[in-house]
C-alpha cells in the first residue's frame, strides 16, 4: 500500500491551487487523467470560450474577480463546489458572477506550464473537516476535502492511523501508483449504490478500483467490484487479470468463489468422463458442418495442451479415451462394409444403398480425426498396429465399388504420412504387415482420393509412403518398389509417385556395395603402402 503519513496542518503551509471540479449530488467526482485535468485547467482561462458540457451535473464554476463596472450579476447565484485561491477574498456565502467572453483570445499558455495540483471537495461546499492529500509519483498533487467520520466508516485502513493519533486534520498519502483511481474509490464512499456507478465501466478500471480498495479497505466497494465482475464477461487476457487479481483477496473476508466458479468447479467430475461425452457427442454428429467445425475446434484444443508441460500426467487418461473411440468407429466400419460388400447390396434400390455408403464415409472420416488426434501426440502405434491387422476389412475393401470406399484409404495414408514424419514408431513387423495389407488398396483409390478428398496432399503422401518404405530391410523394399513400378507403369498419376524412393532403394542396391568395395580395396592398399613410408622416411635404415 502506499505510505499513509499524518501531520498536522502548520500556519503558513504551502498552498495549493485549487480547480474547479464537478461533484455529483452525492458528492462522488469521476476523476479525469492527469492529461485531462490540465485540459480542464485550459479551458478554466477566462479569456477562452467555455464550451457546453455533456455530462449530467451541472458545473458552477466560479470566475476570477473583475472590476464592478465591469461584471454584469447573474440572475442566480452561483454555487460552486470548488473555490479557488483567488476567491478567498470573498465570504463563502458572496454570490457568485460570470464574466463575457472577450472579444480577442490572449495567448495561449503552454501546458507544461501548467500547475499540477488539484483539489476536489466532497459533499456539501464547506462541510469538509478533514483534507486528504495525494502524491502521485509523476509529480500530481490533489488535495480532497472530505469528511472524517465517512473516511474512518468506510476506509479500515485510514481508521487504523487516525486512531493512533486523535484530533488530527491532515492526511498524506505518498507515492500514490494510480491517483486517478484513488479520488474516484475515495468519491465510492459517499456513494449509497456503489454497484450501480460501476455500470457501463471497463473490466480494467474496475480492477484498478478494486486494487485501490483492497489498499484503503474498503470492503463495501471490493464486494461490490467482485459482484460486478461477477456479472459481467471477461475472457482472454481479461481473464486472467481478473483470476489473479481475484485470488489475491481470498484472505479479505470478501465473497471471491462466485467469481472463481467461472474458471473452476466444485463437482469432481473426472476429466475422462468429460472429453468421452464431448468426442463421443461430436462423432455421434449427423450434421456434416457442425461436426467438420467441431472437430477442428477440438483438434485445436488438445494441440493447445499438448503444449503444457503439466498436462503430460492427463495424457494418459485422454489416449485411453482415444483408443476406446478408434475400435469403436473399426467395429462399426466393419459392420458397415460387411453390409455393403453382401451379395445383391449392388442391385439395390438407390435410397436403400445411400444410408450405408454415407455411414461408411462418416465412420471413415471419425477414424482419420482419431488417427490425426493421436498422431499430434505420438501416441497413435497402437493405432498403426490395429489398422495393419484388419484383413477382413482390406479383402472387403476389394469388393466394393470405389466410390464407396476410398474414404478408408484417407486412414492409411495419415499412417503413412505419421511414419514418415517420426510421428509413428511401430516396429518393423507393423510397418511391414501395413504396406502388406493397405498400400494396394491405396494405389486403386489414388485417382479418387485426389479429386474426392479437400484435405488430401498428393506430394506429402507420397513422401510418406516412400519414407515408409525404405525404413525396411533392402530386400522387403525391393519387393514393394518393384510391385509399385509395375502400377506405376501402367496407371501413371493415378498411382502415387515414389520415384524419389525408387532412386535412394537404387543407390542402395547398385551402389553402395560397390562404393563400400572400393572403400575396402582403398584402405587395404593404403594399409600396405605405410610401411613404404616409414623406409622412405628412414632410409639409413
Amino acid at each position: 500500500m502506499a505510505e499513509i503519513r499524518l501531520t498536522r496542518v502548520e500556519q503558513g503551509q504551502t498552498k495549493i491551487r485549487n480547480v474547479p471540479i464537478a461533484v455529483t449530488p452525492e458528492g462522488f467526482w469521476c476523476c479525469p487523467s492527469p492529461v485531462v485535468f490540465q485540459k480542464t485547467l485550459k479551458a478554466q482561462n477566462p479569456l477562452n470560450k467555455p464550451k457546453p458540457s455533456s455530462s449530467p451535473p451541472k458545473i458552477n464554476v466560479q470566475k476570477k474577480q473583475t472590476p464592478v463596472t465591469e461584471r454584469k450579476p447573474t440572475l442566480t447565484p452561483s454555487r460552486p463546489g470548488i473555490i479557488s485561491d483567488d476567491q478567498r477574498t470573498f465570504g463563502s456565502d458572496t454570490p457568485g458572477f460570470s464574466v463575457p467572453v472577450a472579444a480577442e483570445r490572449a495567448p495561449r499558455p503552454k501546458i507544461e506550464n501548467l500547475p499540477r495540483k488539484v483539489a476536489i471537495e466532497f459533499g456539501e461546499p464547506g462541510t469538509s473537516d478533514m483534507k486528504v492529500i495525494l502524491l502521485g509519483k509523476q509529480g500530481f498533487c490533489v488535495k480532497l476535502s472530505v469528511h472524517k467520520n465517512i473516511l474512518v466508516e468506510n476506509s479500515r485502513y485510514i481508521a487504523d492511523k487516525l486512531s493512533e493519533q486523535s484530533g488530527l486534520s491532515f492526511l498524506e498519502i505518498d507515492d500514490c501508483e494510480d491517483v486517478e483511481i484513488y479520488v474516484e474509490t475515495v468519491g465510492l464512499m459517499y456513494c449509497k449504490e456503489i454497484k450501480q456507478r460501476l455500470i457501463k465501466q471497463s473490466v480494467s478500471r474496475v480492477l484498478r478500483i478494486l486494487k485501490v480498495a483492497e489498499l484503503l479497505g474498503f470492503n463495501s466497494c471490493m464486494q461490490s467490484c467482485l459482484e460486478y465482475l461477477e456479472a459481467v464477461p471477461w475472457v482472454g487476457e481479461e481473464e486472467e487479470k481478473v483470476v489473479s487479481s481475484v485470488l489475491r483477496l481470498q484472505g479479505e473476508g470478501v465473497g471471491v468463489t462466485p467469481v472463481l466458479k467461472r474458471v473452476s468447479s466444485d463437482i469432481s467430475r473426472s476429466p475422462k468422463d468429460t472429453l468421452s461425452q464431448i468426442i463421443d457427442l461430436v462423432l455421434k454428429s449427423n450434421e456434416e458442418r457442425g461436426r467438420r467445425e467441431m472437430k477442428s475446434i477440438v483438434l485445436k484444443l488438445l494441440r493447445e495442451n499438448n503444449s503444457l508441460p503439466s498436462y503430460a500426467g492427463s495424457a494418459d487418461i485422454c489416449n485411453e479415451t482415444l483408443y476406446s473411440s478408434c475400435k469403436s468407429c473399426l467395429n462399426s466400419l466393419l459392420s458397415w462394409f460387411r453390409q455393403a460388400a453382401e451379395p445383391g447390396f449392388a442391385d439395390k434400390p438407390m435410397d436403400r444403398k445411400e444410408p450405408v455408403v454415407k455411414q461408411i464415409a462418416l465412420e471413415a472420416d471419425n477414424l482419420s480425426w482419431l488417427v490425426e488426434i493421436l498422431a499430434d501426440r505420438q501416441a497413435a502405434d497402437e493405432v498403426a498396429l490395429l489398422w495393419a491387422g484388419q484383413q477382413e476389412l482390406a479383402t472387403l475393401h476389394s469388393k466394393l465399388p470405389i466410390v464407396s470406399r476410398y474414404h478408408v484409404s484417407c486412414i492409411t495414408a495419415r499412417l503413412f504420412v505419421g511414419i514418415g514424419r517420426g510421428e509413428l514408431l511401430p516396429s518393423k513387423d507393423t510397418r511391414q504387415l501395413l504396406l502388406q495389407t493397405w498400400l494396394e488398396p491405396l494405389i486403386n483409390d489414388y485417382s479418387w482420393l485426389q479429386h474426392g478428398c479437400r484435405s488430401f496432399d498428393r506430394k506429402v503422401v507420397e513422401e510418406g509412403i516412400g519414407r515408409t518404405i525404405l525404413t525396411l530391410p533392402l530386400e522387403e523394399q525391393q519387393s514393394i518398389l518393384l510391385s509399385w513400378l509395375g502400377s506405376f507403369l501402367k496407371a501413371g498419376d493415378n498411382c502415387p509417385n515414389l520415384q524419389r524412393a525408387f532412386e535412394v532403394w537404387w543407390r542402395r542396391t547398385f551402389i553402395r556395395p560397390y562404393m563400400e568395395a572400393q572403400g575396402t580395396l582403398l584402405q587395404s592398399d593404403s594399409s600396405m603402402a605405410s610401411p613404404v613410408v616409414e623406409l622412405k622416411k628412414y632410409p639409413h635404415e
